[in-house]
């Protein structure tokens, strides 16, 4: 899902509990988009101004004013912003409150990340801020992965990967460019609960060099001392 001009679709996220607003904003970072995170409600209408998000997570509670007057004042200058609304309440009175103020979605906490996330893309594709390249295919330069299929390919030829390789690559993929450390990939890919040493990571990644990289130009980077990213491969001068 990417913005009309190909860049990352822009979301910010308001909440006063920093650890809420930490992992919402890892979960979306995940999810490819850019994201900008504001503490209370003077904070969220500056970034407003300045960031121009596609989507709002907005908590109805926060410390120097509500949600509702934060939305009513961040739809004067973004009439048809989507917002979905984030908070303990669970009335029907105030469900009914949001969404008659002008909210388009309602969440209660606690939640699933995954929730928040679906609703959000529904929400952004229903603006038609957004266009779907498709939903389950990712791609880096030359090199496309079909999550829901398991298919990879770089320029056209298809490559068989493990479910682990498919799983290190899924990851990397969703983060192009972006240097990952091991113990993210440890997190990501083989859980907390793994009991293995770390130099797993590196086997694997060669494991995925040799499938994705082999006789062509590298897509998959050591940065020593901090971790591994891919990116499009360069053509080598004269090659």
């Amino acid at each position: 899902m990417l913005r009309p001009d190909g860049s990352a679709v822009r979301v910010l996220v308001v909440d006063d509990e920093a650890p809420i607003g930490e992992l919402l904003s890892m979960a979306l970072r995940y999810e490819g988009w850019d994201v900008r995170s504001a503490p209370d409600g003077t904070e969220a209408l500056r970034a407003a101004r300045e960031f121009r998000p596609d989507a709002v997570v907005l908590d109805v509670m926060l410390p120097d004013m509500d949600g509702l007057t934060v939305l009513g004042r961040m739809r004067r200058d973004l009439p048809d912003v989507p917002v979905l609304f984030l908070t303990a309440r669970d009335a029907v009175e105030d469900r009914i409150a949001g969404l008659t103020a002008g909210g388009d979605d309602y969440v209660t906490k606690p939640f699933s990340l995954e929730e928040v996330v679906a609703r959000l893309r529904g929400l952004i594709r229903r603006s038609r801020a957004a266009v779907v390249r498709s939903e389950s295919l990712l791609a880096v330069g030359d090199l496309t992965l079909d999550e829901d299929s398991h298919e990879v390919t770089r320029g056209g030829d298809s490559i068989h990967l493990t479910a682990t390789e498919f799983e290190l690559l899924r990851y990397l993929m969703r983060n192009p460019r972006r240097v990952l450390s091991k113990a993210q990939i440890l997190d990501r890919v083989w859980s907390y609960d793994f009991g293995g040493q770390a130099n797993v990571v590196e086997l694997y990644i060669s494991y995925l060099r040799r499938k994705i990289d082999a006789g062509r130009a590298p897509m998959i980077h050591t940065r020593r001392g901090a971790g591994y990213l891919i990116k499009p491969g360069e053509a080598v001068p004269g090659a």
